[in-house]
């Protein structure tokens, strides 16, 4: 953690000026944002981020930094540094596990199972969700109208929201059998390499043993989804 001997204040002073800002002062509640930025520039730095950009991170520290001088009481004898840190570093993680709910709402990563060995590949694997999110679109776009509209509905992309396999059955006047099969061979045909190689790039699984590797995941997971659907 970064030394305090750079500080111009001594701890009484400090202690006054923390006093002034949970009074109300701006100017002491400036001055002591300021003279801990370092602080919060030393715990994003060493905190994973994800897809969260950078500055982003730096405003969530600083928010925890504000809440960590309005909550520290110099009566209990210990730095602020140390009080503020855990302050600094839950805000930032609070943002980095919304950015990472952002990501799972807007890509259905349980799609991505036919490219990954779970269903829910750690977002920090991935260099670009964006990338990802757009190619996904693109490739499902390209699957027979009524497929692509399923997968579409089931998995919640482009805008809609999740369906369940009865809603589909009923929106489109079939039985859930039906939709059924008709999701899992739109899944067989996203997984083939012919049809992803570009998403399988994006994703790192672009060489013959991640191909391989993925028939053999794709076609255990299509089979337990099958069984799944089965016993509805």
């Amino acid at each position: 953690m970064i030394s305090e001997k750079e500080s111009d204040f001594s701890e009484q002073a400090e202690a006054t000026l923390i006093k002034q800002a949970q009074a109300g002062s701006q100017e002491s509640l400036n001055l002591l944002l300021l003279r801990h930025e370092r602080l919060v520039y030393w715990v994003v730095r060493r905190q994973w981020l994800y897809t969260l950009p950078y500055a982003a991170a730096i405003q969530e520290g600083r928010r925890g930094l504000w809440h960590a001088i309005l909550g520290f009481d110099p009566a209990r004898g210990s730095k602020f540094s140390t009080y503020a840190y855990p302050a600094i570093m839950k805000y930032v993680w609070g943002a980095v596990k919304g950015e990472i709910r952002r990501i799972r709402r807007e890509i259905p990563t349980e799609v991505l199972g036919l490219y990954f060995s779970e269903s829910s590949p750690d977002p920090a694997r991935l260099r670009d969700w964006e990338d990802v999110r757009q190619c996904l679109s693109a490739l499902v776009k390209r699957l027979p109208e009524m497929q692509a509209q399923i997968i579409q509905m089931h998995y919640g992309l482009d805008g809609y929201v999740p369906h369940s396999q009865p809603e589909i059955a009923k929106r489109f006047g079939l039985t859930k059998q039906r939709i059924s099969q008709l999701e899992i061979a739109a899944l067989v045909w996203l997984r083939q390499p012919a049809h992803s190689q570009e998403l399988r790039s994006l994703l790192a699984r672009h060489d013959q043993a991640q191909y391989e590797l993925a028939d053999r995941l794709a076609q255990e997971w299509l089979r337990r989804r099958g069984e799944r659907s089965g016993r509805h």
